[in-house]
């Protein structure tokens, strides 16, 4: 390389390099392709793990050196997109944050701390074009969008619909938990061992049961008397949510969960334990160590558990089927009939053909699937008055919600539109922060996440070298 010297002493440059295209730049330490692999490698790992992989190439650099030259790098020129997504996600604590996605591209564009409709509108007004756009029932977005691109389609996700009916069927199991057990077989059909006591009469006089009843009671006579539910739950000790769920509930069975019985590997030698007892041997030790000799692994405080009842004069607690759980019939209704197992068909009939309001959410369910299938919204008017009129609190108060928002939901169902791509780019946020351990400001986070998804695409596209 020459080094010029300019002679005129009133020119504030003294001297001049001479450049050489490709290997040099000026004001840089780095050649340009060391420079481009230096901000790749901080793109994919960020500061610390980017420093770590550099060490390996033999090129010695800081973490924040490395974080610093990744925040450098510009962003990829920004085009509106014709079908904008998006949707909101948890940045830290109870801060969302909210995230912006080509849905055609399948990239994302930006994205900021916070879910408020003032901000998305402000950047759909700097970016005109948008025509579609993809959210979930938020009023926030709704807002947003109405405000920013009033003439865009506004596109309500079919999986956050299904997902909102699902929430409410589980909702109605729970009401009418004490009809669960109807879906077990009759006894003559698998004999006396499925025989299950009541719901509630096996867990209220349990300590978890007092627990629950006892919180139901003081959550509503407090919210009865026009308490906010902030209030209670300052005075009572308890989390807002919770005082919410109890708010919520009609009788204290809706709030408890029973954990459903695991199967033991003592349940092949109950028989033999039985038989053993008849015979006249009630030595729990004893007992143990002839299962062992039979194959049974397990420990001896099992057996010492399992022969307890004997000692009362009761019956072994032998295996037998527990009632399906809320969420395991609301499942057994949303799954689509064809999906369903041998299992399901024999219980879901009978669980419907006992209790009503479970058959009229299933029917309500089903009709909706249809709609979703054939992506047909012309019945929709006809299905939220039919879900409305059930006299069922929670598809009443659904019913509410998706009227105000028809317009979207019908487009949601007609129009091949989602917000699927959004959810995965969501997953790829969630990802970038726990590789920076979750220490990331909204700055590094947004440049990770645009640049590496270009970075992706980019080596993506390029042709591969045939073998020689």
């Amino acid at each position: 390389m020459r080094r010029l010297y300019c002679e005129n002493t009133t020119c504030p440059k003294v001297t001049f390099a001479e450049q050489v295209p490709g290997l040099t730049v000026r004001y840089q330490r780095r050649t340009p392709p060391l420079q481009r692999i230096v901000e790749d490698v901080g793109v994919v790992l960020a500061g610390r793990g980017g420093s770590r992989m550099l060490r390996i190439l033999n090129i010695r650099l800081s973490r924040c050196t490395v974080l610093s030259q990744l925040m450098r790098v510009p962003f990829p020129p920004l085009v509106t997109p014709r079908v904008l997504g998006v949707d909101d996600f948890a940045l830290y604590g109870d801060t969302y944050g909210t995230l912006l996605v080509d849905a055609t591209t399948r990239l994302p564009l930006t994205l900021w701390e916070g879910r408020d409709a003032e901000r998305l509108g402000r950047w759909l007004r700097e970016h005109q074009g948008v025509e579609v756009a993809c959210r979930d029932g938020s009023l926030t977005y709704r807002q947003g969008i109405t405000a920013g691109a009033p003439d865009a389609v506004q596109v309500s996700d079919r999986f956050h619909l299904w997902q909102g009916l699902s929430r409410r069927v589980q909702d109605i199991a729970s009401a009418h938990r004490g009809c669960l057990p109807a879906a077990l077989p009759p006894i003559g059909e698998t004999g006396p061992a499925l025989v299950e006591e009541p719901f509630e009469n096996t867990v209220a006089d349990t300590r978890s049961g007092r627990h629950a009843r006892r919180l139901f009671e003081a959550v509503q006579a407090l919210t009865r008397s026009g308490r906010s539910h902030s209030s209670v739950a300052r005075e009572l000790g308890l989390n807002r949510r919770t005082v919410s769920k109890y708010a919520r509930a009609h009788t204290w069975q809706e709030v408890v969960r029973r954990p459903p019985r695991r199967p033991s590997t003592l349940d092949p030698y109950l028989g033999y334990l039985q038989q053993r007892w008849d015979e006249g041997q009630h030595s729990a030790k004893i007992l143990h160590e002839e299962l062992q000799t039979k194959g049974y692994l397990g420990h001896y405080q099992r057996v010492k558990m399992a022969v307890a009842p004997l000692r009362r004069g009761l019956p072994l607690d032998e295996p037998r089927e527990r009632p399906p759980s809320p969420r395991e019939a609301a499942r057994w209704i949303t799954t689509h009939p064809h999906r369903r197992s041998p299992y399901t068909n024999d219980r879901l009939p009978r669980l419907l053909g006992h209790c009503p309001e479970l058959r009229t959410a299933h029917d309500l369910v089903r009709r909706f699937a249809a709609m979703l299938d054939n992506r047909d919204a012309t019945s929709l008017q006809e299905w939220l008055d039919d879900l409305a009129n059930t006299g069922l609190a929670p598809l009443t108060g659904l019913a509410g919600a998706l009227r105000e928002d028809r317009h979207a939901v019908a487009q949601g169902i007609a129009t091949p539109y989602n917000s699927g791509v959004n959810e995965g780019r969501i997953t790829d946020v969630k990802l970038q922060k726990r590789l920076m351990g979750g220490r990331a400001g909204v700055s590094l986070l947004r440049h990770r996440v645009v640049l590496i998804a270009h970075l992706r695409r980019r080596y993506a596209d390029r042709p591969t070298v045939p073998p020689r």
